[in-house]
């Protein structure tokens, strides 16, 4: 029954997303929750987290709608616009453009089998982190993976350590911990074929994912 309610969840959110392709995040951000319901929110925060995320994402998906969601939308998409100028970061919408999505390689932030954070990217997290302090109303969810060199025992802790260590970054620049969690997936999620140089490059990573905060939630929900 778990791995089918979660399965409807995907395909019910895929129905909904391909259905508003070509739209902008403002107008996109509009349907989230008007039809889809906690359902949909929990199977995309689901995704997001390894199942972490599912708390979250029930609630986004049953309270944000209509004019609720475009303004989220809208802010996300303003957002989105900044961290894209930041060297070393891949950026996408996600859950219908009312969250983000950051990925940086790890090859851009660490040194092969470290987790200590090397100089040239920290001009890249400082001006993430100023972005993260010029919108303060949204959540920031860190996760650190790696390729399937080595095993659990090694690369358990290095995702989590380096997913720390961009936590820890961000608060030293000023960006509050209260904000912020941390979680290592270790090999667990790869994005690409481990079995090619390439693949592993690609899925040694860290993602951030900002998500609108309940102060956003409800000051979109009285129009603001």
């Amino acid at each position: 029954m778990k791995h089918f309610s979660f399965i409807a969840a995907i395909l019910l959110s895929c129905s909904i997303l391909f259905s508003s392709c070509g739209a902008s995040d403002t107008v996109k951000g509009g349907g989230i929750g008007a039809g889809a319901g906690g359902a949909l929110g929990a199977g995309i925060g689901a995704i997001i987290g390894g199942g972490k995320g599912a708390a979250w994402g029930a609630g986004i998906g049953a309270v944000v709608g209509g004019s609720a969601g475009a303004i989220i939308g809208n802010k996300m998409d303003k957002q989105k616009k900044e961290l894209e100028q930041i060297n070393g970061a891949q950026v996408e919408s996600i859950n219908d453009g009312q969250a983000i999505k950051v990925t940086f390689e790890s090859g851009i932030l660490f040194a092969t089998n470290s987790s200590t954070l090397n100089s040239t990217s920290q001009g890249s997290l400082t001006s993430f982190a100023n972005s993260l302090k010029s919108n303060p109303d949204t959540d920031v969810q860190i996760y650190g993976h790696t390729d399937n060199t080595g095993n659990d025992a090694i690369n358990n802790p290095l995702s989590e350590k380096r997913a720390q260590a961009v936590y820890n970054f961000l608060q030293s620049k000023g960006v509050s911990g209260n904000r912020m969690v941390t979680q290592g997936f270790g090999s667990t999620q790869p994005i690409a074929d481990n079995s090619t140089k390439d693949g592993r490059t690609q899925n040694r990573r860290v993602e951030v994912y900002i998500l609108p905060n309940e102060k956003m939630i409800q000051d979109a929900q009285q129009g603001k």
